[in-house]
């Protein structure tokens, strides 16, 4: 209440000031004012009250509770904007175009200022006032407004400036009805609303991206799990047949299987293993099959120590060397010899299973349901993206040889790299 009446005591004390200077300057003109100048005096006086009345009444319907700092024509708000300079300083400007009847907007982003005029509403719809309408002539037509962001670190200060487009003694004798105060606020809010799309954008973003990651992390179980029952299937029933003819080598095979379980089972809900890990894993597997190969099946491993703490997505050594028994050293006449070899060289891993068998041709006649290769390349992409790659060629004389290519870790990578000899695994016996 206090600020109101201080308004209004304000602004009759300017104009009486102005009425009584003109008072002087008519007597001295005239000889003395006479009524007409009362007259004029006492309807300018009215006027000034009511348009302080009517300034206090509209400030308050926008504002609800009034006090000095929402009656003033010259406004100033600050926000703190998380979020770098570039980006507070598009916002700023985005909010500022936003304004109803805003012009000339002019941008500084070396300065990182923006300038821009408001346009008052026009109660005459664009035609200019009567000429005898001395006070509509003189009104003041824009406000403007200036925002100026603040650099930090990681955050950002916006100051928000919101004031008429004319001197500042006008403010002793008119005011904005609370034009000002109006755009401050929809500029405050405008920012606010936009801080706070991005961050519901920024949190659907994470909310998407950990779902994503669930996902994939599902579907590398999912596709472990059709791996491991494939393996797991082809050993029971070979133990089954063994039972019946050879129930010594049966057992021998349920004992390694065993072995075999114990170490991979503590691990079945990883997607990812050590190559040393897996080397142990294929060898349980390997000596499975020697039971049922005996002597047609020979194995040569070559693999650096450093490489052995290679991750790399379970079963997938084990994929390969199954695949090289399967489709070619099985129906081959009299077996044959599986490599595993691992080597480093140019920023990555390479790890090959070849074999002498039966090559493609023999892998066209035994040809399966491709699941096991399927999943194979389909984990890569999940685990690695274009980082990793899979490759299946020709060995020499005979055979096939796949090979991995993995990311190596960084302190492997620059290790010295071993020299990889070009062409094929060479095949003996």
């Amino acid at each position: 209440m206090s600020s109101s009446l201080f308004l209004i005591l304000r602004i009759l004390f300017a104009w009486s000031v102005v009425i009584l200077i003109a008072a002087l300057a008519w007597g001295g003109l005239f000889g003395g004012p006479g009524s007409f100048f009362w007259l004029l005096a006492l309807v300018t006086m009215v006027l000034a009250f009511l348009g302080a009345v009517t300034h206090l009444r509209r400030t308050r319907l926008i504002a609800g509770p009034l006090d000095s700092a929402k009656l003033g024509s010259h406004q100033q708000r600050r926000i703190e904007l998380p979020m770098d300079t570039d980006a507070a300083f598009a916002l700023v400007v985005a909010a500022v175009r936003e304004l109803p009847r805003v012009e000339d907007v002019e941008e500084s982003r070396g300065s990182l200022q923006v300038r821009a005029k408001v346009r008052r509403s026009d109660p005459f719809g664009g035609a200019r006032p009567s000429r005898w309408n001395l006070l509509a002539r003189f009104a003041i037509a824009n406000d403007r407004v200036l925002a100026t962001v603040q650099p930090g670190e990681g955050t950002s200060g916006a100051t928000l400036l919101c004031e008429p487009d004319a001197a500042h003694w006008v403010d002793l004798f008119a005011l904005d009805e609370g034009i000002n105060y109006e755009n401050a606020e929809a500029l405050l809010r405008s920012v606010s609303r936009r801080v706070a799309e991005q961050r519901r954008d920024e949190q659907a973003a994470a909310e998407r991206s950990a779902t994503d990651n669930a996902l994939t992390v599902a579907r590398l179980n999912l596709l472990q799990a059709q791996v491991e029952p494939h393996f797991l299937y082809n050993t029971l029933a070979n133990a089954q047949v063994l039972a019946r003819a050879d129930p010594p080598r049966a057992e021998e095979m349920i004992g390694h299987l065993i072995q075999y379980l114990r170490r991979s089972l503590p691990r079945e809900h990883d997607a990812l293993s050590s190559l040393g890990e897996e080397l142990e894993r294929t060898q349980a597997y390997l000596e499975i099959l020697k039971i049922r190969m005996g002597t047609r099946l020979e194995l040569h491993i070559e693999v650096p120590d450093e490489l052995k703490s290679l991750q790399l997505p379970s079963m997938m050594l084990q994929t390969l060397v199954e695949n090289a028994i399967k489709h070619g050293l099985e129906p081959k006449p009299g077996g044959g010899t599986i490599w595993i070899l691992a080597r480093r060289f140019d920023g990555q891993a390479t790890i090959t299973v070849a074999d002498d068998g039966q090559g493609f041709d023999g892998a066209a006649a035994t040809s399966g349901s491709g699941i096991g290769l399927k999943n194979l390349r389909e984990r890569l992409q999940l685990t690695y993206g274009e980082r990793a790659s899979f490759s299946v060629v020709s060995n020499f004389p005979s055979g096939v040889a796949a090979t991995l290519a993995l990311p190596l870790p960084e302190a492997v990578a620059q290790a010295v790299p071993v020299a990889v000899a070009a062409g094929g695994v060479a095949a003996h016996g």
